[in-house]
Protein backbone atom coordinates (compact mmCIF):
# COMPACT_ATOMS: atom_id res chain seq x y z
CA UNK A 1 0.00 0.00 0.00
CA UNK A 2 1.20 3.57 -1.02
CA UNK A 3 0.78 5.75 2.16
CA UNK A 4 -0.38 9.29 1.46
CA UNK A 5 2.29 12.04 2.66
CA UNK A 6 1.55 15.06 4.56
CA UNK A 7 3.45 17.21 1.80
CA UNK A 8 1.20 15.48 -1.28
CA UNK A 9 -1.83 16.63 1.18
CA UNK A 10 -0.65 20.18 1.51
CA UNK A 11 0.65 20.88 -1.80
CA UNK A 12 -1.39 23.05 -4.79
CA UNK A 13 -3.68 20.60 -6.69
CA UNK A 14 -3.93 20.64 -10.29
CA UNK A 15 -7.43 19.62 -11.80
CA UNK A 16 -8.33 18.41 -15.19
CA UNK A 17 -12.00 19.11 -15.75
CA UNK A 18 -13.53 18.31 -19.37
CA UNK A 19 -16.64 20.07 -21.19
CA UNK A 20 -15.40 23.20 -18.96
CA UNK A 21 -16.06 26.08 -21.60
CA UNK A 22 -19.67 26.37 -20.71
CA UNK A 23 -22.17 25.28 -18.43
CA UNK A 24 -22.04 22.67 -15.56
CA UNK A 25 -18.11 22.09 -16.62
CA UNK A 26 -17.40 25.46 -16.06
CA UNK A 27 -19.46 25.92 -12.70
CA UNK A 28 -16.65 22.40 -11.71
CA UNK A 29 -14.05 24.39 -12.68
CA UNK A 30 -14.87 27.78 -11.31
CA UNK A 31 -15.06 25.94 -7.67
CA UNK A 32 -12.40 23.85 -8.21
CA UNK A 33 -10.49 27.08 -8.44
CA UNK A 34 -11.87 28.93 -5.58
CA UNK A 35 -10.77 25.56 -3.60
CA UNK A 36 -7.44 26.30 -4.37
CA UNK A 37 -6.43 24.35 -7.64
CA UNK A 38 -4.95 25.11 -10.91
CA UNK A 39 -7.45 24.19 -13.52
CA UNK A 40 -6.89 22.64 -17.06
CA UNK A 41 -9.97 22.96 -19.17
CA UNK A 42 -10.01 20.33 -21.76
CA UNK A 43 -13.32 21.10 -24.59
CA UNK A 44 -14.13 20.52 -27.86
CA UNK A 45 -13.87 24.12 -28.66
CA UNK A 46 -12.41 27.40 -27.54
CA UNK A 47 -12.80 27.65 -23.51
CA UNK A 48 -11.96 31.47 -22.90
CA UNK A 49 -14.51 32.66 -20.81
CA UNK A 50 -13.82 30.18 -18.32
CA UNK A 51 -10.29 30.51 -18.41
CA UNK A 52 -10.54 34.26 -18.37
CA UNK A 53 -13.76 33.93 -15.00
CA UNK A 54 -10.55 32.04 -13.49
CA UNK A 55 -7.89 34.27 -13.61
CA UNK A 56 -10.24 37.31 -13.08
CA UNK A 57 -10.50 35.38 -9.53
CA UNK A 58 -6.69 35.08 -9.28
CA UNK A 59 -6.22 31.34 -10.06
CA UNK A 60 -4.34 29.57 -12.39
CA UNK A 61 -5.67 27.94 -15.85
CA UNK A 62 -4.54 26.39 -19.00
CA UNK A 63 -6.98 25.18 -21.65
CA UNK A 64 -6.51 22.82 -23.74
CA UNK A 65 -8.92 21.72 -26.97
CA UNK A 66 -9.93 18.27 -26.73
CA UNK A 67 -11.62 15.46 -28.50
CA UNK A 68 -12.09 13.15 -25.59
CA UNK A 69 -13.42 10.64 -27.86
CA UNK A 70 -10.14 10.48 -29.57
CA UNK A 71 -6.94 8.78 -27.68
CA UNK A 72 -4.39 11.10 -29.66
CA UNK A 73 -6.43 14.43 -28.81
CA UNK A 74 -6.37 12.97 -24.80
CA UNK A 75 -2.56 12.02 -25.42
CA UNK A 76 -2.24 15.58 -26.37
CA UNK A 77 -4.02 16.59 -23.74
CA UNK A 78 -1.77 14.69 -21.14
CA UNK A 79 1.18 16.24 -23.00
CA UNK A 80 0.27 19.68 -22.26
CA UNK A 81 -0.43 18.75 -18.48
CA UNK A 82 2.49 17.46 -18.01
CA UNK A 83 4.72 19.96 -19.11
CA UNK A 84 2.83 22.97 -17.58
CA UNK A 85 2.29 21.18 -14.15
CA UNK A 86 3.83 17.97 -14.21
CA UNK A 87 1.21 16.10 -13.73
CA UNK A 88 -2.84 16.33 -12.64
CA UNK A 89 -4.12 14.99 -9.17
CA UNK A 90 -7.86 15.55 -9.75
CA UNK A 91 -9.73 14.52 -12.81
CA UNK A 92 -13.51 14.98 -13.42
CA UNK A 93 -14.63 13.95 -16.71
CA UNK A 94 -17.95 16.02 -17.64
CA UNK A 95 -17.85 16.23 -20.96
CA UNK A 96 -20.92 13.98 -22.63
CA UNK A 97 -23.62 14.64 -25.75
CA UNK A 98 -27.37 13.48 -25.04
CA UNK A 99 -29.18 13.48 -28.34
CA UNK A 100 -32.56 12.76 -27.89
CA UNK A 101 -34.03 10.16 -30.42
CA UNK A 102 -36.28 7.35 -29.92
CA UNK A 103 -34.36 4.14 -30.06
CA UNK A 104 -35.97 2.97 -33.43
CA UNK A 105 -34.86 6.14 -34.96
CA UNK A 106 -31.56 6.13 -33.80
CA UNK A 107 -28.50 5.39 -35.81
CA UNK A 108 -25.93 3.13 -35.31
CA UNK A 109 -23.45 6.23 -36.12
CA UNK A 110 -25.62 8.10 -33.46
CA UNK A 111 -25.05 5.19 -31.02
CA UNK A 112 -21.42 4.79 -31.48
CA UNK A 113 -20.72 8.37 -30.73
CA UNK A 114 -22.29 8.84 -28.05
CA UNK A 115 -20.43 5.62 -26.62
CA UNK A 116 -17.16 7.48 -27.72
CA UNK A 117 -18.07 10.41 -25.97
CA UNK A 118 -19.54 9.34 -22.87
CA UNK A 119 -17.84 6.70 -22.49
CA UNK A 120 -14.92 5.75 -24.44
CA UNK A 121 -13.26 8.91 -23.07
CA UNK A 122 -13.67 7.37 -19.81
CA UNK A 123 -10.93 4.75 -20.82
CA UNK A 124 -9.10 7.34 -22.70
CA UNK A 125 -8.89 9.99 -19.59
CA UNK A 126 -8.22 7.17 -16.61
CA UNK A 127 -5.44 5.37 -19.26
CA UNK A 128 -3.50 8.83 -19.60
CA UNK A 129 -3.68 10.29 -15.64
CA UNK A 130 -4.23 7.10 -13.38
CA UNK A 131 -0.59 6.05 -13.47
CA UNK A 132 0.62 9.55 -12.38
CA UNK A 133 -2.18 9.42 -9.22
CA UNK A 134 -0.72 5.93 -8.23
CA UNK A 135 2.74 7.20 -8.01
CA UNK A 136 2.31 10.10 -6.14
CA UNK A 137 0.08 8.55 -3.36
CA UNK A 138 -3.27 10.37 -4.12
CA UNK A 139 -5.84 11.23 -7.06
CA UNK A 140 -9.36 11.88 -6.69
CA UNK A 141 -11.58 10.79 -10.04
CA UNK A 142 -14.75 12.17 -10.43
CA UNK A 143 -16.90 10.76 -13.52
CA UNK A 144 -20.38 12.36 -14.27
CA UNK A 145 -22.67 10.17 -14.67
CA UNK A 146 -26.62 10.69 -14.97
CA UNK A 147 -29.97 9.86 -13.06
CA UNK A 148 -31.30 9.06 -16.56
CA UNK A 149 -29.43 5.53 -16.11
CA UNK A 150 -32.13 4.69 -13.25
CA UNK A 151 -35.21 6.53 -14.42
CA UNK A 152 -34.86 5.59 -17.93
CA UNK A 153 -36.30 8.50 -19.98
CA UNK A 154 -37.60 8.37 -22.97
CA UNK A 155 -35.45 8.99 -26.22
CA UNK A 156 -32.08 8.45 -24.37
CA UNK A 157 -31.19 4.71 -24.74
CA UNK A 158 -27.96 5.54 -25.85
CA UNK A 159 -27.40 7.97 -23.35
CA UNK A 160 -28.73 5.78 -20.22
CA UNK A 161 -27.05 3.15 -21.72
CA UNK A 162 -23.23 4.92 -21.78
CA UNK A 163 -24.19 6.46 -18.43
CA UNK A 164 -24.76 2.97 -16.96
CA UNK A 165 -20.98 1.95 -18.12
CA UNK A 166 -19.50 4.93 -16.32
CA UNK A 167 -20.96 3.68 -13.25
CA UNK A 168 -20.10 0.04 -13.77
CA UNK A 169 -16.59 1.69 -14.82
CA UNK A 170 -16.53 3.76 -11.36
CA UNK A 171 -17.34 0.65 -8.49
CA UNK A 172 -14.61 -1.77 -10.78
CA UNK A 173 -12.17 0.62 -10.63
CA UNK A 174 -12.28 2.14 -7.26
CA UNK A 175 -11.65 -1.22 -5.84
CA UNK A 176 -8.58 -1.86 -7.97
CA UNK A 177 -6.83 1.63 -7.04
CA UNK A 178 -8.05 2.57 -3.41
CA UNK A 179 -4.71 0.72 -2.04
CA UNK A 180 -2.59 3.75 -3.76
CA UNK A 181 -4.56 6.77 -2.01
CA UNK A 182 -7.16 7.15 -5.85
CA UNK A 183 -10.57 7.51 -5.12
CA UNK A 184 -12.96 7.38 -7.97
CA UNK A 185 -16.47 8.30 -7.57
CA UNK A 186 -19.54 9.75 -9.97
CA UNK A 187 -21.67 12.30 -9.71
CA UNK A 188 -25.26 11.79 -11.44
CA UNK A 189 -27.31 15.06 -11.87
CA UNK A 190 -31.18 15.06 -12.97
CA UNK A 191 -32.49 17.45 -14.85
CA UNK A 192 -30.17 21.04 -15.06
CA UNK A 193 -30.90 24.42 -16.09
CA UNK A 194 -27.62 24.86 -18.90
CA UNK A 195 -27.81 26.38 -22.29
CA UNK A 196 -27.82 23.25 -23.72
CA UNK A 197 -30.85 21.58 -22.46
CA UNK A 198 -33.09 25.16 -22.54
CA UNK A 199 -32.12 25.11 -26.27
CA UNK A 200 -32.63 21.14 -26.98
CA UNK A 201 -35.99 18.91 -27.06
CA UNK A 202 -36.03 18.46 -23.82
CA UNK A 203 -38.13 21.85 -23.04
CA UNK A 204 -40.39 21.22 -25.85
CA UNK A 205 -41.06 17.70 -24.59
CA UNK A 206 -42.36 18.71 -21.12
CA UNK A 207 -39.47 17.01 -19.38
CA UNK A 208 -38.31 20.03 -17.20
CA UNK A 209 -42.47 20.07 -15.35
CA UNK A 210 -41.78 16.13 -15.56
CA UNK A 211 -38.99 15.75 -13.59
CA UNK A 212 -39.51 18.62 -11.24
CA UNK A 213 -43.00 16.70 -10.55
CA UNK A 214 -40.67 14.07 -9.59
CA UNK A 215 -38.62 15.51 -7.08
CA UNK A 216 -38.84 16.81 -3.53
CA UNK A 217 -37.42 19.82 -4.03
CA UNK A 218 -39.58 21.73 -6.62
CA UNK A 219 -37.36 23.01 -8.92
CA UNK A 220 -35.06 22.86 -12.09
CA UNK A 221 -31.98 22.69 -11.07
CA UNK A 222 -28.81 24.37 -11.55
CA UNK A 223 -25.04 24.45 -11.95
CA UNK A 224 -24.66 25.64 -8.83
CA UNK A 225 -26.39 23.28 -7.06
CA UNK A 226 -23.59 20.62 -8.16
CA UNK A 227 -20.55 22.80 -6.98
CA UNK A 228 -20.19 21.36 -3.67
CA UNK A 229 -20.25 17.86 -4.51
CA UNK A 230 -17.51 17.71 -6.68
CA UNK A 231 -15.83 19.91 -4.20
CA UNK A 232 -16.05 17.76 -1.50
CA UNK A 233 -15.43 14.16 -3.57
CA UNK A 234 -12.09 15.99 -4.82
CA UNK A 235 -10.83 16.78 -0.79
CA UNK A 236 -9.52 15.31 1.59
CA UNK A 237 -12.50 15.12 3.54
CA UNK A 238 -13.67 12.16 1.05
CA UNK A 239 -10.58 10.75 1.39
CA UNK A 240 -12.91 7.45 2.38
CA UNK A 241 -15.01 7.56 -0.07
CA UNK A 242 -15.13 5.97 -3.23
CA UNK A 243 -16.89 3.58 -5.73
CA UNK A 244 -19.86 5.37 -5.25
CA UNK A 245 -22.66 7.27 -7.21
CA UNK A 246 -24.16 10.31 -5.43
CA UNK A 247 -27.44 11.45 -7.60
CA UNK A 248 -27.79 15.39 -7.28
CA UNK A 249 -31.51 16.01 -8.60
CA UNK A 250 -33.67 17.66 -6.00
CA UNK A 251 -34.39 13.53 -4.73
CA UNK A 252 -35.85 13.06 -7.46
CA UNK A 253 -33.72 9.66 -7.36
CA UNK A 254 -33.68 7.99 -3.80
CA UNK A 255 -30.97 5.54 -4.15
Amino acid sequence: MVNTTQENKARRKVAVVTGAAAGIGQAYALRLAQDGHAIVIADLGPADETEKLIREAGGEALSVQTDVADTDSVARLASAVTHRFGGADILVHNAGIYPVVPFEETEWSTWRKVMGVNLDSVYHLTRAFLPGMKANGWGRIVFVASTAFHTGPPGLAAYAASKGGVIGFTRSLATEVGEFGVTVNAIAPGMVRTPGTLSGPQREMGLFDAVVATQAIKRVGVPEDLMGVVSYLTSEAASFVTGQTLAVDGGGTRL
